[in-house]
């Protein structure tokens, strides 16, 4: 049988280009889920539920509800993650020019 390579990896040295670089993805995927977010709740609200089963009605509102929330609690994870890229690269900036 074949053994897993155990063999430790070097780390990455975190640089300002790379916090800068992935905040631009999370940041277009922030852009992308915000859009997302506002497409479906439009799409919700332009298209009623018809029907007079109760039921029917309060699983379809809470599922249109998680639908909707799911969507924002990701929009709201990647733009945060954004903005603590962003304060990360600044931060690096800084150390690298106080030790100059």
């Amino acid at each position: 049988m074949n053994e897993p390579n155990l063999t430790p990896q070097t780390p990455t040295q975190t640089t300002p280009l790379r916090c800068i670089t992935g905040a631009l993805f999370s940041g277009a995927l922030a852009y992308a889920a915000c859009s997302l977010t506002s497409a479906i709740a439009t799409t919700y609200a332009t298209k009623p539920i018809h029907s007079h089963n109760w039921i029917v009605l309060n699983i379809t509102s809470a599922v249109r509800t998680l639908v909707v929330g799911v969507t924002a609690f990701a929009s709201a994870v990647f733009a945060i993650a954004t903005v603590g890229l962003v304060a990360l690269a600044v931060q690096l900036l800084f150390q690298q020019l106080a030790k100059r």
